[in-house]
């Protein structure tokens, strides 16, 4: 398997700029813990997002990141539990041909992926992984 280690996608003509488009069902962690999600785990503090996609899929965002990132639907307030959108934003994204890992950021979790999935740089030092159905299904390359 590769491990990805200082990867800057910014730099590699592999890279492509994408957005995503994706409601989400969204509750809040009551304490610290962790989430296994189809990439790997997921630690959570108290107050951080445990976010639920359309296919079931789980995935924690840290609440300042969280914040930033997400808006409630519905007439929800922002930080209740319920359905959010996340705000368009371009990331970076680069479909493997390999299985691989890689930490979501510098001495955090290990995420995997197969051949076919995507490794995402949301910004320097800040990755994730997504499977290709799911990329498929809520990315747009830009």
């Amino acid at each position: 398997m590769l491990h990805l280690t200082q990867l800057d996608l910014a730099s590699d003509p592999a890279a492509c700029r994408v957005v995503k488009d994706e409601a989400v069902s969204v509750e809040f962690a009551a304490g610290d813990g962790e989430l296994m999600s189809l990439e790997g785990p997921n630690r959570h503090t108290q107050g951080d997002a445990i976010v639920s996609g359309a296919g079931g899929e789980r995935w924690v965002v840290s609440r300042a990141r969280f914040d930033a990132k997400y808006a409630p639907e519905g007439g929800i307030a922002h930080g209740e539990p319920g359905v959010y959108r996340n705000l368009p934003s371009v990331v970076l994204a680069r479909e493997m041909h390999e299985p691989f890992s890689i930490a979501r950021s510098a001495a955090g979790d290990i995420l995997t992926g197969d051949a076919g999935d995507w490794v995402m740089q949301y910004a320097p030092g800040d990755y994730g992984v997504v499977k290709a159905a799911r990329f498929a299904k809520v990315y747009r390359v830009l």
